[in-house]
């Protein structure tokens, strides 16, 4: 079994030569050298204990300003996608109930992570395949910030889709196997 710092330093790898290193979000580089990213392993597959987690994260953000985004890994009980997706959804209905929409956003990374309308087969699922599954949250005023900063952000996706579909299927399994190996 791994230990938590296993975890969380195959989540790190991932970031920096996948997430980075194939530029799938423009902003995470930034956060990585200002060391403003928060690992937290869950090993519980209870729901509740995985919400208990996600309302530590968001009281960890209000009370740090220095902690710009965080990563809850989900290393246990949620390895099938569809599992997975209703656990996003707890998640997102503990931020409207928390009061935390337009303070916090939650986006989802998984493994097995398959855009609707695609297939096991389409490369662009990776941008958002992890090494485990995760629900990564992210301060809403500083990404609406970057957003605005950036000089076209709606072309990210499509820019993303056109690098992976490019750099094709087995090399971007390669990748991410050869950035998820410790």
């Amino acid at each position: 079994m791994q230990s938590n710092e296993n975890i969380i330093t195959q989540t790190k790898n991932w970031i920096v030569q996948v997430v980075v290193g194939c530029n799938f979000c423009p902003f995470a580089a930034r956060e990585i050298k200002r060391n403003s990213i928060y690992y937290k392993v869950q090993r519980s597959e209870m729901v509740e204990e995985v919400l208990t987690s996600v309302s530590y994260l968001f009281a960890k953000m209000d009370e740090d300003e220095n902690v710009e985004t965080s990563f809850l890994i989900l290393p246990f009980g949620f390895e099938l996608f569809l599992d997975y997706l209703s656990i996003v959804d707890e998640a997102e209905n503990l931020l409207t109930n928390k009061n935390y929409e337009g303070v916090y956003q939650i986006a989802s990374f998984h493994p097995q992570y398959l855009f609707a309308g695609s297939n096991e087969k389409d490369a662009s699922n990776y941008t958002n395949r992890s090494p485990h599954p995760m629900l990564h949250i992210l301060r809403e005023d500083s990404l609406s910030k970057a957003i605005d900063a950036h000089p076209n952000v709606d072309s990210i996706p499509q820019t993303n889709i056109d690098f992976t579909q490019a750099k094709g299927l087995s090399w971007m399994q390669n990748l991410f196997d050869t950035a998820t190996k410790l």
